[in-house]
């Protein structure tokens, strides 16, 4: 709904019956340069909706001169990733001189997980609505409003997947001291560090002090702390270093790599990322005093999940 012409104009004395937002001191959103303001969730027809005002028009669409003014459909609707909702909306704009309400309604309209938002790029002028004998702004305050009827439900049968590649990724490192580490050789086979942060994901890393498997060499992979925690079709692409800290020489033993990661692909590492004779060699440094220090640092470029 780009503009006017694609929508029917009417005057109702009736209310809305869903939703009404109440607007006042309503110049200062401009002075305090609010762009968009959200309202608190609202049901309507079975799903939460909530109204998106933009008081000097959505400037990502280009639009100026004008408020524009949209119906958006709560994400957590979509629990069924198929699902979607055909709706017909009437948005309402108090007259308050008149005592009734100018509405706008267009054509249903689809919305889904991709396309969460529909509405009216130019609901009025805002040279119209600043004008006081117009009765849309008196005393500085004005109300909208708005019903959604839904005429239907559909799930689509295709599955899909949506994948975000994200700019300037920032890393996160994690370090993990290891005093007693001849007490981890004698006694068990895997250990992991505490969990930490990295891509609003948690990680750890996991060791084997005698190797997994092979038992020539230390074992060392990053982990997602709790792989159950993601959907079949999430995926987590990282680019990741592991590193023996040198005590001596600052000379520190390194391994890169980039991986997915998923609920069925969960750890990426080395099987044999230093053999044992070079580990417990002194003079190496990566064991010293029984004391070892292992890093990890993360960094998340991408995030997949299903539609």
């Amino acid at each position: 709904m780009a503009d006017l012409t694609t929508c029917d104009r009417d005057v109702s004395d009736t209310p809305p019956t869903h939703y009404i937002v109440k607007l006042r001191s309503f110049s200062l959103l401009a002075k305090n340069d609010v762009e968009k303001y959200t309202s608190a969730d609202f049901e309507a027809g079975g799903y939460t909706w909530k109204l998106a005002i933009y008081p000097n028009g959505n400037k990502t669409k280009g639009v100026a001169d004008y408020m524009s003014v949209y119906v958006v459909m709560a994400r957590e609707n979509f629990l069924h990733p198929g699902l979607e909702v055909h709706a017909v909306f009437r948005m309402f704009l108090l007259d308050q001189n008149r005592d009734n309400y100018l509405t706008l309604q267009g054509k249903a309209r689809r919305f889904h997980k991709m396309k969460l938002e529909w509405g009216f790029d130019r609901l009025v002028h805002l040279k119209t609505f600043n004008d006081p004998s117009n009765g849309y702004l008196v005393n500085d305050t004005c109300i909208l409003g708005v019903e959604i009827y839904v005429c239907k439900e559909t799930y689509a049968g295709a599955k899909g997947e949506s994948l975000l590649m994200i700019k300037d990724a920032v890393s996160h490192k994690s370090t993990w001291k290891i005093d007693s580490f001849s007490i981890l050789y004698d006694s068990s086979n895997l250990e992991a560090s505490n969990s930490f942060n990295a891509g609003e994901q948690k990680w750890k890393i996991q060791l084997y002090p005698k190797g997994k498997g092979s038992g020539t060499g230390i074992s060392l992979y990053l982990a997602l702390d709790d792989p159950t925690s993601l959907s079949p079709g999430n995926q987590i692409y990282v680019e990741f270093a592991l590193r023996i800290l040198d005590q001596i020489q600052g000379k520190h033993y390194l391994g890169k790599a980039k991986h997915w990661f998923s609920a069925s692909n969960p750890v990426s590492g080395w099987p044999r990322f230093v053999s044992l004779s070079y580990f417990n060699q002194s003079n190496n440094g990566l064991l010293r005093y029984d004391r070892c220090t292992i890093e990890a640092e993360v960094t998340v470029h991408g995030m997949a999940d299903a539609l």
